[in-house]
């Protein structure tokens, strides 16, 4: 498990592929890997990859398989590439950002950067199947960094993120530009609300269904944004 918060930002120093198998070299900061062990997991990108070798102090390898390559962007990555990483979060570890599992949901264009004096804002653009579980207040993360969504926009299929300094100072956010692709894990427990919503009023509630639907959407607002509000309130009365 990872915590969303971003430790470091380290470069790929090579990368080889062998039998469908992509092996980086990754070089961290020092310190980084201070207690690392082959098989430990390593947040990349907010990709979950396990140490196969270590090289050096500061240099580490790890495997990357065909199907991890096509759902991310670490298929993208060149020699000198720069990453988010994150260790994994150890027993007792305070949860600065929200749990992620390092399982990569999808990737997604950033549609657009917005900058004003010190306030940036990334717009990620949203694919319809994956929308129903985005809303506003609501966690994201975003290349390994747990972030909150500030608005979402339905209809036009995005959604935006505010960084703070600290943030685009940690990450790699700072050299993103409009068409580059970054990696989207959804928040878990909003995706097993918004499925449990759904199938309760699917099985349970199937006759009632047609007339709650009018009655939402006559309020501008339908069963996923019920289930997203509700995980929203949950999420802030335990961070409260």
């Amino acid at each position: 498990m990872f915590t969303g918060i971003i430790q470091s930002v380290a470069s790929l120093s090579k990368i080889l592929d062998s039998n469908g198998i992509r092996t980086f070299h990754i070089n961290f900061e020092p310190g980084f890997t201070e207690g690392l062990e082959i098989g430990a997991s390593v947040a990349v990108d907010g990709v979950c990859l396990t140490v196969t070798e270590i090289v050096s102090p500061q240099n580490v390898c790890f495997d990357v398989i065909y199907t991890s390559l096509n759902i991310t962007t670490l298929s993208a990555l060149q020699t000198g590439s720069k990453v988010n990483v994150e260790r994994a979060a150890k027993d007792g570890a305070e949860i600065g950002g929200h749990p992620l599992s390092g399982h990569i949901d999808f990737k997604a264009k950033i549609g657009k950067v917005i900058r004003n004096q010190d306030n940036y804002c990334l717009r990620v653009e949203l694919p319809e199947n994956w929308s129903r579980y985005v809303f506003s207040k609501g966690y994201i993360a975003l290349n390994g960094a747990s972030l909150t969504i500030a608005e979402v926009n339905k209809a036009e299929l995005w959604f935006e993120v505010w960084l703070i300094p600290e943030t685009r100072r940690m990450t790699t956010f700072e050299s993103k530009c409009e068409g580059d692709y970054i990696n989207v894990e959804i928040e878990r427990s909003t995706q097993v609300l918004v499925d449990t919503v759904r199938d309760v009023v699917k099985e349970e509630l199937a006759q009632l269904k047609p007339a709650l639907e009018k009655l939402l959407d006559s309020q501008g607002v339908d069963l996923d944004q019920v289930a997203g509000s509700v995980q929203v309130s949950l999420q802030e009365k335990a961070n409260s």
